[in-house]
């Protein structure tokens, strides 16, 4: 099983990502279906856990299909709010309201 991810699929993930606007979130899952691979929402996730090796893009942008941040970056939340995202009382962004439709 390969176990490297070629930099082509990092980068057209990374292209999408930069996409999003300020104020707006997108799913793991969204970006996988964006890129043609629906069922790849883990490799979504695994290659924005080592974005900034590729440079400087707002993987912040990106949370669950329930709006979830990333377990262990609390960053995450405090940057999506500086961009006016709300957060409902479970602690997840209401994607009803702030998912990004592109």
């Amino acid at each position: 099983m390969k176990n490297v991810i070629d930099e082509r699929l990092i980068y057209e993930i990374l292209s999408v990502v930069e996409e999003i606007p300020e104020g707006k979130v997108a799913s793991y899952g969204q970006i996988a279906a964006l890129i043609g691979r629906e069922k790849n929402a883990r490799l979504v996730g695994r290659v924005l856990s080592r974005s900034s090796s590729y440079g400087d893009y707002p993987c912040h942008r990106v949370v669950n299909h329930a709006g979830r941040t990333a377990p262990g970056w609390h960053e995450q939340r405090a940057l999506l709010e500086q961009e006016g995202v709300k957060f409902k009382k479970n602690g997840h962004v209401d994607m009803t309201r702030y998912q990004w439709d592109p």
